[in-house]
């Protein structure tokens, strides 16, 4: 039987679609594709090692879960920091397959945020409704925040309190 042919056009998809998802790694993950002549080879080799089988999947999620659930912010962590080790491990719940809602994290990025943000939680937690305020609304106020208590924090370094 004799295989069939793949026009021009398509051959030139096909060079595209490799290329773009080469251009996507860094350069510690491009030598696992490195011989593939087809972007769905080359998926299905990125498609295994990532996501794996059931198995493995359910394992990967499992960790996960416990990472998610014993999140905290240290004391002396960053909220840029602090916020993207929190959303890296939702995106990795969420890759996995997990039904992260938006009140589930909004609850934990509340609960879980350290004792400098004590003040602007309480007034969040008081005055909006927690079933409806989106995450965004939560980042908006304490990205707010921080940036004002960190401005009161230069004012008394200068003032040399």
């Amino acid at each position: 039987m004799e295989a069939p042919t793949i026009s021009r056009e398509d051959k030139i998809k096909i060079a595209k679609a490799l290329s773009l998802i080469q251009g996507a790694l860094i350069d510690e993950l491009f030598p696992r594709i490195r011989n593939e002549k087809t972007a769905k080879g080359a998926w299905e080799i990125l498609r295994r090692e990532f996501r794996g089988d059931k198995k493995v999947r359910a394992v990967k999620l499992q960790a996960i879960r416990a990472d998610f659930e014993y999140l905290r912010m240290n004391d002396v962590e960053s909220l840029d920091d602090y916020l993207a080790r929190f959303f890296e491990i939702v995106n990795n719940l969420k890759c996995l397959g997990e039904d992260v809602t938006e009140k589930r994290i909004v609850q934990k990025l509340l609960m879980s945020l350290s004792r400098r943000y004590k003040s602007i939680v309480s007034i969040i937690e008081e005055t909006r409704d927690l079933d409806t305020i989106r995450v965004e609304e939560i980042l908006a106020s304490v990205k707010v925040y921080d940036k004002r208590e960190d401005l009161h924090d230069e004012r008394d370094k200068l003032a040399g309190i």
